[in-house]
């Protein structure tokens, strides 16, 4: 690898560690924090922050790494072939140190908290598997819908994005975390030792993921073909 690619390379990592940091703190924090104070922030609360996290996240390094913060996401784009597996590689390993460091730092702020805003299933652990699976196909799909190659970019990026963030962590968070995205997870859960059901969290967003992709091509010869057509008709 050349020296030149090795510097993109580097710092398109740390984009996706500092971004994944900053979603997971500010994520997990909001749920410690309402916990903390016994509500302040609210379940509607929490998924705001979630989605306002991701919709700045986006916007601040978009451009830089294309704003994965997510494994699953970063999965869903090497199986569409928009980005090539070792990159998605390295692209994995900065997205779970950043979120272990984020976890870290909660710990320190927050010793005595328990699950440090992990998730678990407050159900049966199927129910949430599926949720989660069909949480993230559908945030798969908005992704790359907005994205072009494997960036996150635009100015409706982060809002369709983080809205999409926002509204699945309020309507199922309450079930399964609605975490859809395994970095989430494994932040809190390592850091906190409650590691029993994060099995649901690695499988569920990435199966998703792949389920938004298979979703994404199919519908691809109905965009191609209203393109055409408006081309010919325009």
């Amino acid at each position: 690898m050349r020296h030149g690619a090795k510097n993109i390379l580097a710092a398109t990592c740390l984009a996706e560690f500092i971004g994944t940091l900053v979603l997971v703190f500010a994520g997990t924090g909001a749920i410690v924090v309402d916990d903390q104070t016994h509500g302040a922030v609210t379940h509607v609360g929490v998924g705001l922050v979630f989605g306002l996290v991701v919709m700045a996240m986006i916007y601040a390094l978009g451009e830089a790494s294309g704003a994965h913060l997510n494994p699953a996401v970063t999965i869903g784009f090497c199986a569409a072939r928009r980005m090539r597996m070792r990159q998605g590689g390295f692209y994995i390993g900065s997205q779970v140190a950043g979120a272990l460091a984020a976890s870290l730092m909660m710990r320190m702020l927050f010793p005595d908290d328990s699950t440090l805003g992990g998730t678990a299933p407050s159900g049966p652990a199927m129910q949430s598997l599926v949720l989660e699976v069909v949480l993230t196909a559908i945030l798969m799909m908005v992704i790359l819908g907005v994205s072009s190659g494997p960036k996150e970019v635009g100015v409706m990026a982060g809002i369709a994005i983080g809205g999409t963030v926002g509204l699945e962590a309020i309507f199922a968070g309450p079930i399964s975390g609605a975490s859809m995205n395994p970095a989430r997870s494994i932040g809190p859960a390592v850091v906190a030792g409650r590691m029993p059901v994060l099995w649901i969290y690695l499988i569920g967003p990435v199966a998703g993921a792949l389920l938004g992709v298979v979703a994404w091509a199919g519908i691809q010869p109905a965009v191609r073909g209203s393109f055409v057509k408006e081309m010919k008709h325009g």
